[in-house]
């Protein structure tokens, strides 16, 4: 947090003007996240599946409490129903999924015996998993997505990523 708010400001431009540079640069820095994963994974003994499982759900709780856990318990438990809350669920349902993917692509991509033949799938989708957040709000900008539709699309693109990254892992886990 204290990189992103030294070298990336805030966006001081007029209000509808969608900053591409800074937003790109922004998901940039999550690069540094899968250099963490890597690390994690490294430092576990055990078998790949393992890795993946511990690695992910331990990113997600911590995303979830962070960021998720503390307005839907305060929103939610109040008198007045607000269908924020069943999207929050739902977007952390995605996210979860997201993260499960995300370290099993950093878990094949930095495979020694990784096939020739896979690496540069395996780099694409690791690149779809640093930059998704940023296609999302460049494609809800541009599209003008409602909250719900956007929820939509994320889902598809992340159920996407996951088929793909799946065909990837059970081929590469069963080819050894």
């Amino acid at each position: 947090m204290l990189f992103l708010a030294t070298f990336f400001p805030t966006w001081e431009g007029g209000a509808g003007v969608y900053d591409f540079v800074g937003e790109f640069m922004k998901a940039t820095v999550d690069l540094a996240d899968l250099l963490g994963l890597h690390l994690v994974m490294s430092r576990n003994a055990g078998k790949g599946e393992y890795k993946i499982m511990v690695a992910a759900m331990g990113w997600a709780t911590a995303e979830l409490v962070m960021s998720r856990c503390i307005p839907l318990w305060v929103g939610a438990r109040g008198i007045e129903f607000d269908w924020k809350y069943i999207q929050m669920s739902f977007d952390s349902n995605i996210s979860l999924v997201h993260y499960i993917v995300m370290a099993a692509v950093v878990w094949m991509f930095t495979r020694y015996d990784l096939p020739k033949s896979f690496r540069l799938p395996v780099t694409v989708l690791l690149g779809l998993c640093v930059y998704k957040a940023f296609l999302m709000e460049l494609f809800v900008h541009v599209f003008l997505l409602g909250s719900w539709t956007a929820l939509l699309v994320k889902a598809v693109l992340t159920g996407s990523i996951s088929l793909c990254s799946l065909f990837l892992f059970v081929t590469l886990v069963h080819s050894n």
